[in-house]
């Protein structure tokens, strides 16, 4: 009771940050881990580069699951916490590890007979096209594996543990950081498997990961009775938990439909303009990341102080956590203004230099001009968390679709009709633009109609 406790009583600067710092942590050394991964598989050939990155959208789909089910859950217990209702809060989290093991048996179907399709639909050169299907047969088949370490995650992170979920991601980076180089280009004891040892990498940190997790939530922590054997069904509680996570779901699904749209787009340019996209991603992990672990530390402190009705303590939360992220966000711009160069340069084989130079002309314009909507990418998320923790994740949900789906794409292949890849770039800064304004007008209505009428 007492990681409950201090969500309703210690000091709310402390408590936010020694809450997000594991999760920060932990996130970081995943970033490192995706690019670190990424940099191995561009030295092993740009055709396997340009393969993750069109298995990227699908992996996206797994975190979207897994993300999106973790945070229904996370707030469902917080909530109940908060609300002194232990039997409803042991329930969610007996809900979050049977909905795990339901997507994980979904996402091994699927990647099992859907990956060509979705890859062919690119129409990617044979030689990529069959890199991405071999690295989605692994890594998008067996996701049951990371979908139950992050619901462990979630759990843990509900009841204000937050260390076991930063040592989850630490071991299964770490593992996979070792075994990446020498899986791929076949050092020591292992046979040369190119993206299949980057896939088999991924998954067997995963399995590690996984293994921890399951031992804080049924072993280690105190605060619920996890108990699978005299598990149930029970409707109300799964509807409680994807009230507040479906949106979640669908927001990430959107990111998924996103990338995948601005593949389609870009790869009428070059591959190489595909490539800058995926590197994108693996680099702006490490602004985001630490942005996100903030969010974790803050989702269970608003939810526990929002289903107590301490409107101070909720409101306190979400200023120190914007605070921060704006922080946060503004030494990435500095670093992806001043280095972009030096950052493109780690996904190139610089005997390459025809490849080297393609990825410096693309790629530089596109960090610089991306990165510009990094300041208000920092309220979206925190003001998203505020949403979830209050019950209101369709809010989020809103404003993601509209950012994603009717701004961004249809900016970005109007701004393609230009002939220009450099103008794609700007739809992410329009459409970010958009959605600060939409989160804008959502805040004062909750902030009115749920936040004000607080006990405190």
């Amino acid at each position: 009771m007492e990681q409950q406790n201090k969500m309703g009583t210690a000091k709310m600067g402390p408590l936010i940050f020694s809450m997000a710092l594991p999760a920060m942590i932990s996130m970081i050394i995943n970033a490192l881990y995706n690019i670190v991964d990424s940099i191995f598989v561009a030295k092993y050939s740009q055709d396997a580069l340009a393969a993750v990155s069109l298995v990227y959208p699908i992996q996206m789909l797994v975190v979207a699951i897994g993300v999106g089910t973790g945070v229904g859950v996370n707030s469902l217990i917080a909530r109940r916490l908060g609300e002194k209702r232990q039997e409803e809060a042991d329930s969610a989290a007996e809900h979050g590890v049977a909905l795990a093991v339901v997507g994980g048996i979904v996402f091994l179907v699927l990647g099992l007979t859907l990956s060509g399709a979705f890859i062919h639909a690119f129409g990617a050169a044979e030689s990529v096209a069959s890199q991405s299907i071999a690295y989605s047969h692994i890594a998008v088949a067996f996701s049951i594996f990371v979908l139950i370490s992050m619901m462990c995650e979630k759990i843990q992170q509900s009841t204000g543990n937050m260390i076991i979920p930063m040592c989850q991601g630490l071991v299964g980076a770490i593992i996979n950081i070792i075994l990446d180089p020498l899986m791929i280009f076949g050092i020591g004891p292992f046979p040369e498997m190119g993206i299949r040892g980057a896939a088999l990498a991924t998954i067997i940190g995963q399995i590690f990961g996984m293994a921890l997790g399951l031992w804080g939530v049924f072993r280690h922590q105190k605060v619920l009775n996890v108990n699978m054997k005299a598990f149930k069904w029970n409707r109300g509680t799964v509807g409680d938990i994807y009230r507040v996570g479906l949106p979640g779901i669908v927001m990430q699904s959107v990111v998924s439909v996103m990338t995948a749209g601005m593949n389609g787009i870009l790869i009428a340019f070059s591959q190489t303009a595909v490539n800058v996209l995926g590197v994108y991603f693996k680099l702006q992990t490490f602004v985001f990341m630490p942005v996100f672990g903030l969010n974790q530390g803050a989702l269970p402190v608003m939810g526990y102080n929002y289903g107590a009705r301490n409107r101070r303590r909720l409101m306190g939360a979400y200023r120190i956590t914007l605070t921060a992220a704006v922080v946060i966000m503004a030494l990435g711009l500095v670093l992806f203004q001043l280095l972009p160069e030096q950052m493109l340069m780690l996904f190139v084989d610089r005997t390459d230099a025809a490849a080297a130079q393609e990825m410096i002309e693309v790629g530089v314009p596109a960090l610089k001009t991306i990165s510009l909507s990094f300041l208000g990418a920092a309220f979206g998320i925190i003001n998203s968390t505020l949403f979830q923790a209050t019950a209101r994740g369709m809010n989020s949900l809103i404003v993601s679709v509209c950012r994603q789906l009717f701004v961004l794409l249809p900016a970005a292949w109007l701004l393609a009709q230009t002939g220009s890849v450099n103008n794609v770039w700007w739809a992410f800064l329009i459409a970010e633009v958009v959605s600060i304004l939409m989160s804008l007008a959502f805040y004062a209505r909750i902030n009115k109609t749920t936040i004000a009428p607080l006990y405190h």
